[in-house]
């Protein structure tokens, strides 16, 4: 059967979780999802097989609508150019902070000397990376569509003679074979014995089932060219190294055509990966793509990305290799696990010890390599170009010092006239800032003047120089319930608890490790408001005297605003 509880996300105790069993499913309830930006949530949760316990991450993006541009779900290389080496999905993220805020996952798996990917790369419309035929592609269009395809290349380039084949763009050239390499491989063409380079400059981004022409402006030899930042070089090995000596002499131009079959028109970013998981919403048990049976049939942590029926995009990581935890899944069980959570088409991207997810440069997952995240070639993220409000640093506002103020953020990517205001339980806003401009940047404010107990919201609008609008949007509660909290910094054989209650309240006094474990759970009583007292008499649940050690009280105050609570440690030693 399928049950709900909650496990710990980023310091929360909040989270989807399923348990599975294998002959009968029964559909329960969820605990609400973290939103992490605008628009886009994550659940996490563990789905318990016969196998063992699974982890589970789930990111969804909003709607597609990623024309309007406050949004873009593409591939990033780790450090921009395909051979300047990899960096663990995190320091991806962060080095992007400034310019998006930005979820995601690991993307293609790497191979060679060089890491670069094994399949197709796609960034902006350019095409940056020939895919493998024999193994899905993943594409996503201007509408935010997801397309799961096998993609073949051909290429061609034309000097003063005939059309011949380009083998593939950005990659270290085979015998008797042409490749195209644009600044998106790197400083410099690769050191090949015996090649021929004609560099040719200007040269536009490489687009597919376009024309591309450009002057061929130096002929070099034995690799090593420098690649301009806005040409790109054809490099030859063995027959076809003549062919272009012949035929692309300095002076005359060369058109190169770079062929994508089918055509994906409209594509704008794609990455490699595999295999096809989800196809019209049925989950793919033999997809018959070129991976090894231990590939697809070891339970391994895995990633996938997947596209709902309403359009909105899911990125799905599964955690592995922790006997206890998470054991990972097959291939076909990550497909099942696709459909069950709505997707109509899905693809996996990199497994193993690569499979990470993150938000904004801090971890979502736990990675199954002992060292922690394992560094890799290229990642998925979602960008949002928007306003970005993180959660409130004081999620309850009681009065005590320290939680008598909200302090409140914002961040900028982009230049943006704002309007900040915090919003009261009784819908009478508080004006931080009205229609000022900012450059990008992080802004803190903090308000202090809560006239009214309850949930509080936190809303900033902003415009860009684009004239793109965005809204971030937080909310905190204000409970003056319980406040004033005062344990015995040494407690010899019972514990009196004090505290200052602002209305009426069920009280819960809990006592509980440092680790937090209850020790002892006291019965809830009602109290009226004013300054009250509990005691705990050292006593443990089955009678026992509780040992000498740190305890943490824990008092908990449910009142018609919600339910408020208060801890402090104290050291107990029993009586002598």
């Amino acid at each position: 059967m399928w049950a709900v509880t909650s496990v710990g996300v980023m310091g929360r105790r909040l989270a989807l979780v399923w348990i599975a069993c294998a002959f009968a499913a029964q559909p329960a309830g969820a605990a609400a999802p973290v939103t992490l930006m605008p628009g886009v949530s994550f659940d996490q949760g563990v789905q318990f097989t016969l196998h063992g316990p699974v982890a589970i991450n789930v990111i969804t993006t909003p709607m597609p609508g990623f024309q309007s541009g406050l949004f873009a779900l593409a591939p990033v290389t780790a450090r921009g150019p395909l051979t300047a080496g990899r960096l663990p999905l995190t320091e991806i993220e962060s080095a992007l902070s400034g310019q998006a805020t930005v979820v995601g996952i690991n993307g293609d798996y790497s191979a060679g000397k060089a890491r670069l990917p094994a399949g197709i790369l796609m960034q902006g419309g350019a095409l940056e990376h020939t895919p493998l035929p024999f193994r899905s592609s993943i594409g996503i269009d201007q509408a935010g569509t997801l397309h799961v395809d096998r993609v073949s290349f051909a290429g061609t380039w034309r000097g003063t003679g005939q059309r011949r084949p380009v083998v593939g763009v950005n990659q270290v050239p085979g015998r008797n074979q042409v490749v195209l390499l644009t600044p998106a491989y790197g400083a410099a063409a690769p050191v090949v014995a015996g090649s021929v380079e004609a560099v040719l400059e200007p040269f536009a981004a490489a687009a597919t089932a376009v024309d591309l022409q450009a002057p061929v402006t130096a002929v070099g030899s034995g690799g090593g060219e420098a690649i301009p930042p806005d040409g790109a070089i054809l490099q030859a090995t063995g027959t076809a190294a003549a062919a272009l000596t012949a035929e692309a002499p300095v002076g005359r131009p060369v058109t190169v055509r770079l062929i994508l079959s089918p055509a994906w028109a409209g594509t704008v970013s794609a990455l490699g990966g595999g295999p096809v998981l989800v196809r019209a919403g049925k989950a793919i048990f033999r997809s018959g793509e070129d991976f090894t049976t231990d590939q697809i049939s070891d339970r391994d942590p895995r990633a996938a990305v997947g596209q709902l029926a309403d359009g909105r995009l899911i990125l799905v990581t599964v955690d592995g290799g922790r006997p206890g935890y998470s054991v990972g899944m097959t291939s076909f069980e990550l497909a099942q696990t696709m459909v069950r959570l709505g997707a109509v088409t899905a693809c996996a991207v990199e497994s193993g010890g690569a499979v990470t997810a993150a938000f904004d440069g801090r971890l979502l997952n736990r990675p199954s390599d002992p060292g922690g995240e394992r560094p890799i070639a290229e990642a998925l993220l979602l960008e949002y170009f928007g306003v970005y409000a993180p959660p409130p640093a004081v999620p309850l506002v009681n009065g005590d010092p320290g939680a008598d103020a909200e302090p409140l953020q914002y961040k900028l990517v982009l230049p943006s006239t704002i309007t900040a205001e915090v919003i009261g339980p009784d819908g009478a806003a508080h004006v931080i800032e009205s229609n000022v401009a900012h450059p990008p940047g992080t802004y803190s404010n903090s308000f202090a003047d809560f006239d009214v107990d309850g949930d509080w919201h936190w809303e900033v609008t902003a415009t860009d120089d684009l004239h793109r609008a965005s809204i971030a949007y937080r909310t905190f509660r204000v409970d003056s319930t319980l406040r004033g909290l005062v344990v015995p910094a040494s407690a010899r054989g019972r514990a009196t608890i004090r505290f200052t209650l602002g209305r009426a309240a069920k009280v819960t006094l809990r006592i509980e490790t440092t680790g937090g474990v209850i020790v002892r759970a006291l019965p809830a009583v009602q109290l009226q408001p004013g300054v009250r007292r509990l005691t705990w008499d050292g006593a443990l649940p089955g009678g026992a005297r509780a040992p000498n050690g740190t305890y943490v009280a824990h008092v908990l105050a449910t009142s018609s605003v919600g339910t408020s609570d208060l801890q402090a440690t104290f050291r107990f030693r029993l009586s002598p």
